[in-house]
């Protein structure tokens, strides 16, 4: 008896993740090579189909986790992309999703299994299907989100200098930032702890390292509100 599901055309629903790390110093995306069709042979993004009683932010974190073993990393929904030909195969509509983690977290066997390795952001290969457009977009998002929110230090160890901080702000939104404005403003930032541990791997005076406290943050997130 036709319903009106079931008169309607019916398509695959999958997820694509965007995974940002800062490998050598510099931003840089997890992708993996295709050994298989379609676009075989092409760099991708790490994806996977939604199953049965699975919600679409729980594919996205079983993907995350199939091919880095992290759980609880940052994780934010890019957008769904749906043009009619994105995927040769069939008519899939992809959600993306983009994620920032630790390059020392996580699991480095998952990944060569995967036949994943790290990408510098400014020397991407040729991609597949519409992963550029998802990329291009996260990275605005993300710019969006550093600028107003401290999520870029999920990407930095749990204890960092000034400098590795400035760098990676800088690598994020892709120009430089006068040091005394940013140390002024680090300066009053309650939740960007100067701990008593000094980094004098940069030079023999060395550098206080600094710490992200999340209480903090979240004492003064709920003051604001």
């Amino acid at each position: 008896m036709p319903t009106y599901y079931n008169i309607n055309p019916q398509f695959y629903v999958s997820v694509d993740c965007i995974i940002f790390g800062l490998n050598q110093g510099e931003l840089s995306i997890l992708l993996l090579k295709r050994n298989f069709e379609p676009e075989k042979g092409k760099w991708s993004l790490m994806g996977g189909f939604v199953q049965e009683n699975e919600s679409v932010n729980a594919a996205a974190k079983r993907v995350l986790k199939e091919l880095t073993g992290l759980e609880n990393v940052y994780m934010e929904q890019v957008g769904a992309f749906g043009e009619v030909e994105r995927d040769p195969g069939e008519r899939v509509i992809s959600v993306a999703y983009y994620a920032l983690i630790n390059v020392d977290e996580y699991d480095r066997k998952l990944v060569e299994k995967h036949n994943a390795q790290w990408i510098n952001v400014h020397d991407m290969p040729e991609l597949g299907f519409d992963h550029p457009d998802m990329i291009e977009r996260a990275r605005d998002l993300m710019r969006q989100k550093t600028s107003l929110n401290p999520i870029g230090l999920n990407l930095l160890p749990k204890l960092f200098t000034l400098t590795q901080m400035q760098s990676l702000y800088e690598t994020i939104q892709g120009e430089p930032i006068d040091k005394r404005n940013f140390r002024k403003k680090v300066a009053d930032m309650n939740y960007i702890e100067k701990t008593d541990f000094i980094d004098k791997s940069g030079s023999r005076r060395g550098a206080y390292l600094y710490k992200f406290n999340d209480k903090a943050y979240s004492q003064e997130s709920k003051f604001k509100l």
